[in-house]
């Protein structure tokens, strides 16, 4: 019987399934949790403005959004968005789904940390970002009732200091590939996170570039 938690049933699929599974196993408890709150946040708030959406692609957005950030599915050189994005699609092509709806999944987690874009696109892309501006930002956080977010965290608990320790979590999968954070939220991480951290200039590389005027 599939769970139900603040009026949301989860997605019990077979697909469902294996997702929960595999992001069981590949992330700790506070990517865990938070991931499967960004699932209950979007969902509310697709309720809320009663939109149209496809649970179970939300939901396997929803889980794979931060599987970059896992030292398992880190590139070198790509944003943690797009490995999480990469190992979304490998793993929905592994079940024959859809390329309409892989791609909508690959471009929710691709955007997630890209304020002003997601928000008007497709409900399965739009939603997820809904849910992680929710959960870490505390966007809307008064759109959803006390219960509501009561509900939600009982089941999956914020951790104690999870601000500080999502911040933590973030630069530990960027530290390595800084200059993936170019242009991009994550550079505020770094900034925070290592000294060492020189933060690259739009301006400056237009006017160091090749060109002569």
């Amino acid at each position: 019987m599939s769970e139900i938690i603040a009026g949301i049933r989860l997605p019990d699929s077979a697909i469902a399934r294996a997702a929960t599974q595999l992001v069981r196993d590949t992330e700790d408890d506070l990517l865990y949790n938070h991931s499967r709150r960004v699932f209950l946040w979007g969902a509310l708030t697709a309720e809320r403005h009663g939109l149209k959406y496809e649970p179970e692609l939300l939901y396997l957005g929803a889980m794979f959004h931060d599987m970059g950030l896992t030292e398992k599915y880190s590139s070198p050189d790509l944003r943690f968005e797009v490995d999480g994005a990469n190992a979304a699609r490998d793993f929905m092509n592994s079940y024959g789904l859809p390329e309409r709806e892989i791609e909508d999944v690959w471009t929710a987690i691709a955007l997630h940390t890209t304020p002003g874009i997601p928000e008007h696109m497709r409900p399965t892309i739009s939603l997820v970002t809904a849910g992680v501006e929710m959960d870490v930002l505390g966007i809307a956080y008064h759109d959803f009732t006390h219960e509501q977010r009561d509900h939600v965290c009982v089941h999956h608990p914020r951790e104690t200091n999870f601000k500080e320790n999502i911040i933590d979590h973030f630069a530990k999968g960027i530290i390595k590939k800084p200059l993936t954070t170019f242009g991009n939220v994550k550079a505020d991480v770094l900034a925070l996170k290592d000294m060492s951290y020189v933060r690259q200039n739009f301006c400056s590389i237009i006017l160091g570039s090749a060109w002569p005027n």
